[in-house]
């Protein structure tokens, strides 16, 4: 059994899409829209299969998201090599995007760093 993928529901449909291929390669479906209902969506893939599903709808709640909350709190992505972590967190951090640690090597021996991405969403790179 494996986790077929992960949705998650933005803002800035668009946004996330191009902060996804952007940074991580993803492959981006020509998208899908519901016109009697607004939601919209596309799915991209990630190298090893994985993919992510993200959405848009009207009406959507956007609660402010506390770093200690119940619920999803991180996407990870490994990229290879303690290098690569390194690298791409300076990449992410000339951009604007605040890193809230590392990269360091965890109590349970991740090699890893964690950034505040898109719409205040955690994303943690890690070997």
């Amino acid at each position: 059994m494996q986790i077929e993928h992960i949705a998650m529901y933005v803002n800035d449909l668009e946004g996330a899409r191009d902060f996804f291929v952007k940074y991580f390669k993803a492959v981006s479906n020509d998208g899908y829209h519901n016109k009697n209902t607004g939601f919209r969506s596309y799915f991209l893939s990630f190298y090893e299969g994985s993919r992510l599903e993200i959405m848009n709808r009207p009406g959507m709640e956007d609660a402010e998201k506390a770093p200690a909350r119940t619920g999803y709190i991180h996407i990870a992505f490994s990229v290879g090599s303690r290098e690569k972590v390194d690298e791409m967190t300076a990449r992410f951090q000339r951009d604007g995007f605040e890193v809230t640690s590392g990269p360091r090597t965890t109590g349970d021996g991740y090699y890893e760093s964690c950034i505040i991405g898109l719409e205040g969403n955690q994303i943690e790179i890690t070997v």
